[in-house]
């Protein structure tokens, strides 16, 4: 062999060991960040591979291939220790993110004294982790909420609780959700870690002009989140952006998946009200009880309260609409990207034999025989319930029957309702299960049996293009878009001012995907954020005008914008797009099937 040669054959190993490595460093410093492990573990790492080509270039290589595979893997071995021993941290979430304005005033409750923080500017106050009922842990596991304990001394409300107990993914998933769903991930070097996950989780968060006021309107919010994961400080619904209008905002945690929606023959039996399987509504309606008794302290007005939701948020709100309990603890409402008034729901609700038939299942997979014996259980044993455990049910005393027969039988809460839902619900559901011409008819059948050669018929498809995309529409309209319909017309029979709106505008980030809207309708794209354009921005202003007009009145016009019509024929509805205006429900045929399989009368 030449010497050329083996000139040559040592520069492409130089070559290539340069780029593997680099790579293989690449990816685990990538894998650190996205994983949000400690600062101090990526310059560890950074160190660990510097000190690695070091060593190569000067004592492996040239070595035997056994030998250089020792160091590949001592580096591995050094990337592994590094990774658990950087682990993220859980770290509290701040009220204000980076700096703040300072301190409010001490506001005395029934309870006790508060203090929050105020936004940079001075423009909003933040009062974050006020607790609203006593932790449900031990022997309050499954039951009602109960007030909270009085405090001594002022609570320094300037940091978020814990989000109610949920399954948790490793960070890295959640980062990767960033990347891949909403575009915006950002490296930072402050507040790295995980957010903290409790039981005891029974805390709201409030939002209010500075200084307050007299008698200004509020909003309650309800996270979504399939009623098993969600947070109420997530900041596509930040109550800053409506704060700066003069509304108050309120939202807060409640009990989630099996804590908040198992139901047992045992847990009715115990409780004084014959209740099992709605722990997380009456978590709810002891916050809007805190909101009567306590929001004129911080210059609201408790008979001008308005509830808000979103997905299951909604569909919380939507049960509200027609609970005994709720009565007079809410003027109106607004529902978004789902609701239960259809007669069958297709999401996050059961029946209570249903309900009860689940709980029996879920004792005998933990081996218990007793409640007692389940209340003993680690909160992190029973999280996993999640899945099995996410559906509000009639019980007979948060709920004496189904919405749709509320409504049917003149039975509401709400003066006026605000909702509506986007034109693609459907995209994060269905991310992995898409449709194509192979598929697309044993979906549909499989799904709607009978009445899937009407869709068919209605929605037919040539192309794998065609199959995904009529897939998705009629997946959306079917879990979403359709129980709005429902809602609108039960609202129409009752005489409530109903406004409706769809909406379908594209951006950089979720578009219009489920949560899509709420971004803009509470004011709160970031400023400096180049996902979103000018047309984004006047969106924004437009539907938080109509929001916070809504919520002061229950009419949704003001001055200066287009007229949203109410929707008395529940044929018509205002489109936020790339345009602002009433438009013609597109779906009114598809509705006509569904209403024919849901058994709509």
């Amino acid at each position: 062999m030449s010497k050329e040669t083996i000139q040559r054959g040592s520069t492409a190993g130089k070559v290539c060991f340069v780029l593997c490595s680099g790579l293989v460093c690449a990816l685990m410093l990538s894998a650190l960040e996205l994983n949000q492990n400690s600062l101090w573990g990526i310059a560890a790492m950074a160190a660990a591979s510097a000190a690695f080509w070091v060593i190569h270039h000067r004592f492996l290589a040239g070595r035997r291939r056994f030998v250089r595979c020792l160091g590949w893997l001592a580096w591995l071995g050094v990337f592994a220790l590094i990774l658990l021993l950087s682990w993220p941290g859980v770290r509290p979430v701040p009220a204000i993110e980076g700096r703040t304005g300072g301190k409010t005033e001490v506001i005395s409750l029934s309870d006790g004294q508060v203090r929050g923080v105020q936004t940079a500017d001075g423009a909003v106050e933040v009062f974050a982790g006020i607790p609203f009922a006593q932790p449900p842990v031990g022997e309050l596991r499954w039951k009602e909420p109960r007030d909270p304990l009085p405090w001594d001394g002022i609570l320094e409300a300037d940091t978020f609780a814990p989000m109610s107990m949920q399954p948790v993914n490793l960070p890295i998933y959640d980062s990767l959700a960033r990347i891949i769903g909403y575009h915006d991930y950002s490296i930072r070097l402050r507040n790295r870690g995980v957010a903290p996950v409790s039981e005891d989780s029974l805390y709201l968060n409030l939002w209010r002009p500075a200084g307050g006021g007299e008698k200004l309107p509020v909003l309650v919010y309800v996270h979504g989140g399939s009623l098993k994961t969600g947070q109420p400080w997530y900041e596509d619904y930040s109550g800053q952006g409506l704060a700066r209008e003069g509304v108050i905002v309120v939202n807060m945690a409640y009990r989630l998946g099996v804590f908040g929606f198992f139901a047992d023959g045992e847990l009715a039996a115990e409780s004084p009200n014959a209740t099992t399987g709605n722990y997380g509504l009456l978590d709810q309606i002891k916050a809007l009880e805190w909101v009567r008794d306590n929001i004129a302290q911080f210059g609201g007005d408790p008979d001008n309260v308005t509830l808000a939701g979103e997905s299951a948020g909604a569909a919380c709100v939507s049960a509200l609409c027609t609970s005994p309990l709720a009565e007079g603890l809410f003027e109106r409402v607004i529902l978004e990207s789902s609701t239960l008034a259809c007669v069958h729901p297709p999401h996050s609700f059961r029946l209570l034999d249903e309900a009860l038939q689940s709980g029996s299942e879920l004792k005998d997979r933990h081996h218990c025989t007793s409640v007692s014996a389940l209340r003993v259980l680690p909160a992190e044993e029973l999280v996993a319930e999640a899945d099995t455990q996410h559906h509000i049910t009639v019980d007979g005393y948060v709920l004496t029957e189904t919405p749709y027969e509320s409504y049917r039988a003149g039975r509401h809460n709400e003066s006026a309702i605000l909702h509506g839902y986007n034109s693609k619900e459907s995209g994060p559901f269905i991310l992995f299960s898409q449709a194509n011409l192979r598929n697309y008819e044993s979906k549909l059948r499989g799904y709607f049996g009978a009445y899937a050669d009407d869709i068919l018929a209605l929605y037919p498809a040539a192309t794998d293009r065609e199959a995904r995309e009529n897939w998705a529409v009629v997946y959306g309209a079917t879990f979403f878009d359709y129980p709005h319909y429902c809602l609108n017309r039960l609202a129409v029979e009752n005489g409530i001012p109903v406004y409706e709106y769809l909406f379908s505008k594209e951006n950089g980030r979720l578009g219009a995907w489920h949560s899509g809207e709420e971004v803009y309708c509470y004011g709160n794209i970031p400023a400096a954020s180049a996902l979103y354009d000018g047309r984004d921005r006047e969106l924004s202003a437009q539907m938080l005008a109509y929001w916070k007009n809504f919520i002061v009145s229950g009419d949704s016009n003001g001055a200066g914008a287009p007229e949203w019509e109410q929707n008395r024929n529940s044929a018509r509805l205002m489109g936020f797009g790339d345009g602002t205006g009433m438009l013609d429900e597109p779906k009114l045929a598809l509705y006509a099937i569904l209403d024919r399989m849901d058994g709509w009368a």
